[in-house]
């Protein structure tokens, strides 16, 4: 057997009952994370009856508004949105994080190996010598956490993790949410200016035949004047319409994660408003615990936050690390390990806060003021969803009343223009009768289409409000960056 073989038996057996004595005799600090307990009501404020409440239906719940377009744009914006890249990259780091905090709780080892060319002079004799020496060796350590610092460093960045995953899934809900929302829009905005260039043409219409009245002389100039100007006033709204559309399709593009223009061919042919089956089943409010991704990263970021104070308050206690080192030096090569000089050494040290000026404590009172206020955070996110859904579910119940209201509005206004038009041909009734009822029912019918949006739009918003977002899967492995080439080799200069 070999010196530097039975160095190494030697610290073997030194090492292992000293780590096995670590691993048993290891503790944690500071609290232990327990999930809160939140009291929310038992049923939603419009909820009549005594029949139990259907759980919502989260699932793609787009696919209700009918709109084949419209479901491949979410699927397109959930591949090439770069928020949602964003999120992924973060997962990423939280992993890396996580992977990092992982590994300084097990022990780390180093070697290293020298080659020294050496001259030394005699100080009686004057004579020179000349001699190479070569070394190689092993240097361990490891930190024991007797009070579990680096555990709870693994635990936070274990919930780190977690919050960076419901971060994604918020990312996925309002990113479905916009699209939706934005499509609507578009959408809407089509179906206004072909509304608006009709009333128009109809009234230009009516302006032409008051302009053969005038020449017959039962109307007047003025009555052309003014026959024009309603027409010129209706056909102004246009350009304001068409610049809104334009927003919606570019916002549209962007979220799918390309130029602002990417989408204006591909929508350019309209189509009718989507319009969701309703109502809709909204379950209780205990489910938005588990539904939100936001209530869910609050409640994640809060557990993190309760870890670090544990971490903080292990730091006020003695830490106990285990060092080592194996070495063997000749001076020929080919000696080491055989025919060479072997040295070792092994022991534990002992660090002990003494005097800190209270800065360790005053780090446990940051870490524990830091979990209160993540505490409170998760706490507004759970009643800032409750009043989402309240919100909501009242503004989608009376959005539905009014819009049965404005369809019997536009019915009757339209019944009354063509009667008023009827009437003034036969010159049974006044230019201005006519050109208030177009007016009148132009209105009625715009305001009719702006209220189809906004009954998908508080659709889409309930939606959202109740944590329906993306269920598919979702890649977050893959970097956006991939380096090539990123090993060693001659630097070259760059500009």
């Amino acid at each position: 057997m070999t010196g530097f073989e039975r160095g190494l038996r030697t610290a073997k057996g030194l090492l292992l009952p000293v780590f096995t004595a670590a691993l048993l005799s290891g503790c944690v600090v500071g609290p232990d994370y327990r999930t809160p307990l939140m009291v929310v009501p038992a049923t939603w404020s419009d909820r009549t009856g005594t029949k139990p409440a259907k759980p919502a239906e989260l699932s793609k719940w787009w696919l209700k508004l009918r709109d084949p377009e419209l479901n491949a744009l979410v699927e397109e914006a959930v591949a090439g949105n770069l928020d949602v890249a964003t999120a992924k990259a973060k997962i990423r780091e939280a992993r890396a994080s996580y992977r990092q905090s992982a590994g300084a709780l097990a022990p780390s080892l180093d070697g290293s190996a020298s080659a020294t060319r050496n001259k030394s002079a005699a100080t009686t004799s004057g004579s020179n010598s000349v001699y190479s020496e070569y070394q190689a060796g092993f240097d361990a350590s490891w930190e024991l956490d007797l009070f579990g610092a680096n555990h709870r460093a693994v635990e936070a960045a274990r919930y780190g993790l977690d919050a960076s995953q419901e971060e994604l899934r918020s990312t996925l809900l309002t990113l479905v949410g916009d699209v939706t929302s934005n499509y609507v829009q578009a959408r809407g905005y089509q179906t206004r200016i072909a509304l608006a260039r009709r009333s128009a043409a109809s009234q230009r219409q009516t302006a032409e035949l008051t302009r053969t009245m005038a020449l017959a002389g039962t109307a007047t100039a003025a009555d052309v004047a003014k026959a024009m100007g309603q027409a010129s006033s209706t056909e102004a709204d246009v350009p304001s319409l068409e610049a809104s559309y334009a927003e919606a399709v570019h916002r549209l593009s962007v979220l799918t994660g390309r130029p602002p223009a990417t989408l204006v061919g591909r929508l350019k042919r309209p189509t009718q408003i989507p319009t969701p089956r309703l109502p809709i089943p909204t379950g209780i409010p205990a489910d938005i615990l588990l539904t939100r991704p936001d209530v869910r990263m609050a409640e994640r970021q809060y557990a993190q936050y309760t870890a670090r104070v544990g971490q903080a308050e292990a730091a006020r206690y003695p830490s106990v690390s285990l060092t080592g080192d194996i070495s063997t030096a000749a001076l020929k090569l080919g000696d080491l390990g055989k025919n060479s000089t072997i040295g070792w050494s092994f022991g534990p040290t002992l660090s002990v806060p003494l005097f800190n000026a209270g800065q360790l404590l005053a780090a446990v009172d940051v870490a524990k003021a830091q979990r209160d206020q993540y505490f409170i955070a998760y706490k507004s996110a759970v009643l800032t969803a409750l009043e989402d859904v309240e919100n909501t579910t009242v503004s989608l119940s009376q959005e539905r009343i009014r819009n049965g209201k404005l369809a019997s509005s536009a019915k009757s206004y339209g019944d009354a223009a063509r009667l008023e038009r009827t009437l003034y041909k036969a010159g049974e009734t006044s230019l201005l009768d006519v050109l208030d009822a177009e007016r009148s029912a132009y209105s009625a019918d715009d305001t009719l289409l702006q209220s189809r949006v906004s009954i998908a739009t508080d659709y889409i918003a309930l939606n959202k409000a109740l944590g329906g977002g993306w269920d598919g899967t979702i890649d977050s492995t893959s970097p956006e960056v991939v380096d090539v080439g990123a090993g060693p080799r001659l630097a070259s200069s760059t500009q």
